[in-house]
């Protein structure tokens, strides 16, 4: 009997098939780390675009407050029923930029430090660019010395509080001024002014609630704003939504004439 082991032939086929399988187990394990490498890759660029594109919305928008528009929360009852509390409002910035002049009757936002307010000593840096930036985006109240109120003298013009009938008047012409707040008086405090050249007498439209120009009347400057500290006009109501409009122009002044050429009389001061 032949008890010798006789060799086992293998199956071609069988090598065949475990190469195969392993070939495509390999295969798989490698599509998969791809894949998870692609999507690990993917997400990375896709945050760095994310934060990327939000600084510079970011830097446009500061631009954009800086140099043509800028958002200014109303933190005050002062202009009434023009502009409510929290109103936020559009400034144009370039209203006055290329040679134009504040005009009796508009809505300004100004800089009142050397007229309504005393120079004051610089705070935090840090503190301040963040505030700063919040104003810009109208996310905060601006600053102390930021106000807005309405034109109502210019260079040259005779200002005068009160008439026999209880108007303002300028240059002599009395002033129908609608804009004021229902009840409220034109001024509770008499005043006769000449504006000087290059400044302006300001007011607000809810003159019983206003602290404006007669509150400085016995201070250096008399009340009256620099033309130079006037940042911009302001030109819309941004938000609440449901006041979204431009702030209404007036006709209060059309009728004031210039101021007369060699000045006006004794007997104004300012």
């Amino acid at each position: 009997m032949d008890t010798e082991a006789q060799p086992t032939e293998r199956d071609p086929s069988s090598d065949t098939d475990s190469s195969g399988t392993e070939e495509g187990s390999r295969s798989a394990r490698v599509s998969d780390d791809s894949a998870r490498v692609a999507d690990d890759s993917g997400r990375g660029p896709s945050w760095r675009r994310t934060a990327l594109v939000g600084g510079a919305c970011v830097v446009f928008l500061l631009l954009l407050s800086h140099f043509v528009i800028q958002p200014f929360l109303i933190p005050s009852r002062s202009m009434e029923p023009t502009l409510q509390v929290g109103d936020r409002i559009l400034v144009n910035k370039l209203a006055y930029r290329f040679g134009g002049e504040p005009a009796r009757g508009d809505v300004v936002v100004f800089d009142g430090t050397g007229s309504f307010v005393r120079e004051q000593p610089r705070g935090n840096p840090v503190t301040g660019l963040l505030h700063d930036g919040a104003a810009a985006l109208g996310l905060a109240e601006p600053d102390e010395t930021d106000f807005v109120k309405r034109v109502v003298g210019v260079g040259g013009d005779r200002v005068v509080c009160c008439d026999r009938n209880g108007r303002l008047t300028v240059n002599g012409v009395p002033v129908e001024e609608r804009y004021v707040m229902l009840g409220d008086r034109p001024s509770s405090v008499p005043f006769d002014i000449v504006v000087p050249q290059d400044r302006l007498w300001v007011m607000g439209d809810h003159r019983s609630q206003s602290s404006d120009s007669r509150d400085h009347l016995g201070e250096p400057g008399g009340g009256m704003v620099p033309v130079d500290r006037v940042v911009g006009r302001a030109d819309w109501i941004a938000w609440p939504f449901g006041r979204w409009s431009t702030v209404p122009d007036t006709e209060a002044f059309d009728a004031v004439p210039a101021p007369p050429a060699g000045g006006h009389g004794a007997g104004a001061h300012g």
